[in-house]
Order: structure tokens, then C-alpha cells, then sequence
């Protein structure tokens, strides 16, 4: 049995569904525990987009959200059929610090090719491009066909 983690960045974005879709595939065939991080930074616009529209977004309520987009990812990247050795966590920071100070004990950083903002036209988004420049360990971008299935 592997215990050296994989682990991805999950921001709720259908690349990033793909990135975990296929973190999840390696996970099981490396017998490895994935370990699932989302993070909020100070100026995360989108989970706040989906507060009520009268109610300003506390820590706690961006973190209850966080915890309900990650719910939804894995539903999309699994369905019922999670891996065993799944962990989640919820980090409050700059995406890209944080990914690359969880590959400091990771076997791999899986991060999809773009997120949430940005502009269309980048072949690479800001985050994956940093965790693929400065990450301690192998660092895997994941695409996606037109299907949403990992490239």
C-alpha cells in the first residue's frame, strides 16, 4: 500500500471535474490515498456569487459553500463510486500557494489546465502554470475533450 497522497485542486469548474476524475483513476491503480483541496481566497467572487443575494459572505458561510461545490465535484467526477482512501479539506489562501505547499508531501499535484476566471484564450491558467513551475513533486495538468473527459 502507497500512503504517499495524491494530490488535486478542485475549484468547481468542469476542468478542474476533469482533474479529479483522473486523480481519482490514478489514486486506485497506485493503491495511493487523494486528497482533495479547495481553496478560497480573500476575493473569491464566485462562491459568494452563490450566497443569497442580501447576505454578505462570512468565513464560515464561503467555507459551507466551498464544502457543497466540493460535494457536487465529486459527484460529477464519481458518482457513487468514490475512492476508498478519499480526504477533503477546505484552505483558506492563494490556490496556487496552497497546491504547492500540499505537494511538499505528495507523490503528485493533479490541478486541471484552467479555472474559475481568467481569460478564455490562455492555453494555461495562472494556477496551474505556477503549481507546474514551483510544485515538490511531478505536477499532472489535465485537459478535456468536448465529452468532459480528461485529456
Amino acid at each position: 500500500m502507497n500512503d504517499q497522497r495524491i494530490v488535486v485542486g478542485v475549484d468547481g469548474s468542469e476542468y478542474s471535474t476533469a482533474a479529479l476524475r483522473l486523480a481519482g483513476r490514478m489514486a486506485t491503480s497506485l493503491d495511493a490515498p487523494l486528497h482533495l483541496v479547495t481553496c478560497l481566497g480573500s476575493s473569491d467572487f464566485f462562491l459568494a456569487s452563490h450566497l443569497p443575494e442580501d447576505s454578505s459572505a462570512s468565513a464560515t458561510e464561503l467555507e459551507e459553500t466551498a464544502k457543497v461545490q466540493v460535494e457536487q465535484a465529486l459527484d460529477r467526477a464519481f458518482g457513487d463510486a468514490r475512492p476508498e482512501r478519499l480526504t477533503r479539506d477546505v484552505k483558506f489562501g492563494a490556490p496556487a500557494k496552497v497546491l504547492i505547499e500540499e505537494s511538499q508531501d505528495a507523490q503528485m499535484l493533479v490541478v486541471g489546465r484552467r479555472g474559475r476566471g481568467g481569460f478564455v484564450s490562455q492555453v494555461i491558467g495562472s494556477v496551474s502554470g505556477a503549481c507546474a513551475a514551483h510544485a515538490h513533486c511531478p505536477v499532472l495538468v489535465v485537459g478535456q475533450d468536448p465529452n468532459g473527459q480528461p485529456v
